[in-house]
């Protein structure tokens, strides 16, 4: 009480129950700040229930019927679903200020304002929707501006789907391609579409989604990629969908998953559909020394091949690779050590034969075969003593992060 009385006569009494009640939640028992300044007011027969708060300039009574209703109109509004929120609040910089000169001047290591104004409007939220308040991963975050009138701004966290998924269908790259000559804005060229190819294995699957979900955007995360002549078959490569502000995020993947097979039938396939968490988009993106890829390469040679050194072919391991030619605009130039994890080949004729290679994640396939003008050694090329080509290449197994 020596420390109410104290608090009470630096204000001069023109402090609320919950400024009150909160500088005095470390030595007073009560459920919540307005027990306490009311177990104070009982004890020395004082009342401050319309005192002008010298603190918060009675921003709690802000928090109230109307406010809420704001809150409602803007989740009807905007017609959001969650099942989860976090609450962060914009007040005046000078009431915090004066709010923690109160706790410095006590020494006083109590919730600050900003806080408890959070935690009861989640409180309130929680009553009304019956949504759990969440901290780490949130569907929702309501950002409450109370400085002046106060507003309402609902923030939708994305929608992370995780799955893999399977290419039949030559010609179609993992993600949108903008249109090299206007750049995605639209051009003769690309028929004012603003891509340079009709259709990827990211937008076969994002467009239903961002349908359904009623999302802003889609992003595709791919565990590599591969080149838009090739396959990927076997399980699949792993990915990760992300769908920007969704505002319906309760979705039956199951089903969603058949429906988007069935319509995408002969070029691609989408396979164990889940719910996953932000973090998973990085880590199928990271190589480890324990993940590998298997690939079927059909190679061909200018002439006809010495066939008994395809036993050579047998004891490739470690590579050096130059960043290749085809990619140097994109990626940095640099070598790469790399290694074949196991080889096989099958003769098809006098020019062209067939590998089954498991390598590191990394290793360029078709830069392999042809040297790329020596920037990868050893090679194919190379050890038959001919010039070799890839003439098609599937990607049959990427291995689990």
């Amino acid at each position: 009480m020596k420390l109410a009385q104290d608090i009470i006569e630096k204000t001069n009494g023109k402090i609320c129950k919950h400024c009150l009640g909160r500088k005095l939640s470390k030595t007073i028992q009560g459920s919540n700040n307005i027990e306490r300044a009311d177990k104070v007011c009982e004890e020395l027969n004082i009342n401050i229930d319309n005192v002008e708060c010298s603190i918060c300039n009675n921003l709690f009574e802000k928090i109230n019927d109307e406010l809420y209703d704001k809150i409602d109109d803007k989740i009807n509004q905007l017609e959001i679903e969650f099942e989860t929120f976090l609450v962060g609040c914009q007040i005046d910089k000078n009431i915090q200020k004066k709010d923690e000169e109160l706790s410095e001047e006590f020494n006083l290591e109590v919730e600050t304002i900003k806080k408890e104004v959070n935690r009861l409007i989640g409180l309130g939220i929680w009553e009304k929707y019956d949504k759990e308040a969440e901290f780490e991963r949130q569907d929702i975050v309501f950002n409450i501006d109370l400085r002046k009138n106060p507003k309402v701004r609902i923030q939708i966290n994305p929608l992370y789907i995780e799955g893999k998924y399977n290419k039949y269908k030559r010609g179609i790259p993992q993600t949108k391609w903008p249109c090299t000559k206007c750049k995605g804005r639209g051009c003769e060229e690309c028929n004012g579409t603003g891509k340079q190819y009709p259709e990827s294995v990211e937008e076969l699957i994002s467009q239903h989604f961002l349908k359904l979900t009623r999302g802003r955007e889609a992003k595709f995360h791919g565990a590599g990629r591969e080149d838009i002549d090739v396959l990927m078959l076997g399980t699949g490569r792993p990915f990760v969908l992300e769908i920007k502000e969704p505002r319906i995020r309760n979705l039956d993947l199951e089903k969603l998953e058949k429906e988007i097979n069935e319509i995408n039938k002969g070029k691609t396939a989408y396979h164990n559909l889940h719910l996953c968490q932000r973090g998973r988009k990085a880590e199928i993106k990271q190589s480890s020394p324990d993940t590998y890829k298997i690939y079927e390469a059909i190679v061909k040679c200018n002439q006809t091949y010495n066939q008994d050194k395809l036993q050579d072919l047998l004891k490739l391991n470690e590579i050096k690779q130059q960043t290749p030619l085809r990619v140097l605009r994109r990626r940095t130039d640099m070598v790469r050590v790399k290694h074949v994890l196991d080889l096989t080949y099958e003769i098809i004729d006098d020019t062209t034969f067939k590998i089954r290679i498991k390598t590191e994640g990394g290793l360029y396939i078709k830069e392999l075969i042809s040297g790329d003008e020596g920037r990868s050694n050893p090679n194919v090329s190379e050890i038959l003593g001919v010039n070799a080509i890839c003439e098609q290449l599937d990607v049959i197994e990427v291995s689990e992060k």
